[in-house]
């Protein structure tokens, strides 16, 4: 039997990956640091990355980030931050509504950077709040993103006393709302701006030996794709399932969205929509990497009128996937 104070207000933390706090060499430094740094993200023998990471990649990687960081950057902050505020705000709005306002708390954490979940953890505890429930912006599960987020959470709850009481989500790729709010982003860009040959599926990659060794993540976006395409009711010559961003010289998980796009421009492809599904607010990776770096490889090459489709950001169908996230995973709580 539950027994919760009718005071008692409950929290919800919103997390996501992070971001340089400003787009210059300093910060952006700082933000590799760290997010290099965690062995969840690169697996490779700590001394031998130690060289690497300080000696090559800090050295010169942030300086040529700059540029492709002042592109985005909106304001005196990212895009991430932005629309993670966004998503925060409206959460909070939507969680008010429905189960009466004051009963929860929500606020953003980043497993890298700012706010931090010592940061969230704090303001928690100042409005009262005991029982916490974490649901990590990460669609498909992977060791890289959702355990990181886990483990970051796991290290500022070790230097805390008294720690609130936690239920933390894991993945929620095969939601059904999470699905219809991907597929309705679709058709509403249809309308805007025409229907194009087909649909590029793009989701960040991971290393194939990290799949080899238990990750999930390959079989989640391949499920998400799957029941994207069905919903839409597409045939298997109008869409392509690819991954991005990798670096390094491990096999990735493929096929590779950069290889595909150059071929596509190749073959002469009139007509190509992008969506990006694993990324729940727009960043680097995508406003830069699929929607700059990777419309040139495909346009270079020959393809023609190419479209992103944003991610779902703070729209009202992925509110509305969130708040439903929540209620039902605070069950015997409230």
């Amino acid at each position: 039997m539950q027994n919760n104070r009718p005071d008692q207000k409950l929290g919800v933390l919103l997390v996501n990956l992070g971001t340089p706090d400003t787009p210059d060499q300093g910060s952006i430094r700082r933000y590799l640091k760290e997010f290099l740094s965690d062995p969840r993200v690169v697996e490779v023998p700590r001394l031998i990355w130690w060289v690497v990471l300080n000696l090559v990649i800090l050295r010169f990687r942030p300086r040529k980030l700059v540029p492709d960081y002042q592109k985005i950057w909106q304001g005196e902050q990212s895009p991430l931050r932005k629309i993670t505020k966004g998503q925060v705000s409206k959460l909070q709005t939507a969680l008010d509504s429905n189960l009466g306002q004051g009963k929860i708390v929500v606020k953003p954490a980043m497993t890298y950077g700012n706010p931090s979940f010592e940061t969230a953890f704090a303001d928690m505890k100042a409005e009262g709040v005991e029982k916490v429930l974490v649901l990590p912006l990460y669609p498909q599960y992977s060791a890289t993103t959702t355990a990181a987020s886990y483990d970051a959470m796991s290290r500022t709850l070790a230097k805390i006393r008294n720690i609130p009481e936690i239920r933390f989500i894991k993945r929620y790729h095969r939601h059904d709302k999470y699905i219809h709010a991907l597929a309705e982003s679709v058709k509403a860009h249809w309308a805007k701006l025409g229907r194009q040959a087909k649909l590029f599926i793009s989701f960040h990659g991971i290393p194939e030996e990290y799949v080899a060794k238990g990750d999930p993540y390959a079989a989640d976006c391949l499920e998400t794709t799957e029941l994207l395409v069905n919903y839409l009711g597409l045939n298997s010559d109008e869409w392509l399932h690819c991954y991005q961003s990798r670096v390094g010289t491990k096999e990735w998980l493929k096929p590779y969205t950069d290889d595909s796009m150059k071929s596509l421009g190749k073959e002469n492809q009139a007509g190509l929509d992008v969506i990006c599904p694993g990324f729940s607010a727009d960043c680097l990776e995508t406003l830069e990497e699929i929607d700059g770096e990777n419309r040139e490889y495909f346009e270079q090459n020959g393809g023609s009128d190419y479209h992103y489709i944003s991610a779902l950001n703070d729209g009202d169908l992925h509110i509305d996937l969130l708040a439903d996230l929540v209620k039902s995973n605070i069950d015997g709580w409230l």
